[in-house]
């Protein structure tokens, strides 16, 4: 065998597993598709619902696909991955939750789509600079009615919801027969 089918026979056996290792979805919804995983970088393209892409990658809450020729990122949220889950890359359950396929009792996966993760939160610290930024950008309750009477927003009110009471159960049997 020459020398230079060999790295050349390399490149597509490591093309072939990379997109053997991919995971299809189908778009939920029309979206936008970005150069990079935030929502203020440039469209790289569209995605229209029902196109059935290849998922690479994730992060926080966007996927890295790849639909013919185009290749970007697009939310979570419009996607939905085949029933496989990702085969086992940790997206599976990230993308279960956002589907419908979640379990509500996993607070983790619904952390996960707004970037989070188990070990993000077990890291989290207090951070005093933001939560100073956070207090500078603050409105007063005049502020806040001043910014909804200006876009026609009107208050309502709502019936307060009756507490609810803990089922009442017989403190013995015999309670039960009278």
């Amino acid at each position: 065998m020459k020398p230079h089918f060999i790295p050349a026979a390399l490149l597509l056996l490591v093309a072939t597993t990379a997109s053997a290792l991919a995971a299809s979805g189908t778009v939920l919804r029309t979206d936008k598709l970005y150069s990079q995983p935030r929502a203020t970088a440039p469209v790289a393209g569209t995605v229209a619902k029902g196109t059935t892409l290849n998922v690479l990658a994730k992060q926080g809450g966007w996927l890295r696909v790849s639909s013919g020729r185009t290749t970007g990122w697009v939310r979570l949220l419009s996607v939905r991955v085949g029933a496989g889950g990702l085969r086992g890359n940790g997206l599976g359950d990230v993308v279960g939750a956002a589907t419908n396929r979640s379990d509500p009792s996993r607070v983790v996966a619904v952390a996960g789509l707004r970037g989070l993760n188990e070990e993000d939160l077990k890291k989290a610290t207090f951070n005093a600079s933001e939560l100073a930024r956070l207090d500078s950008v603050r409105v007063t309750e005049a502020q806040g009615r001043s910014f909804a009477r200006q876009a026609g927003l009107v208050a309502i009110k709502l019936p307060v919801p009756a507490k609810p009471q803990p089922a009442k159960t017989p403190s013995s049997s015999w309670e039960n027969d009278q």
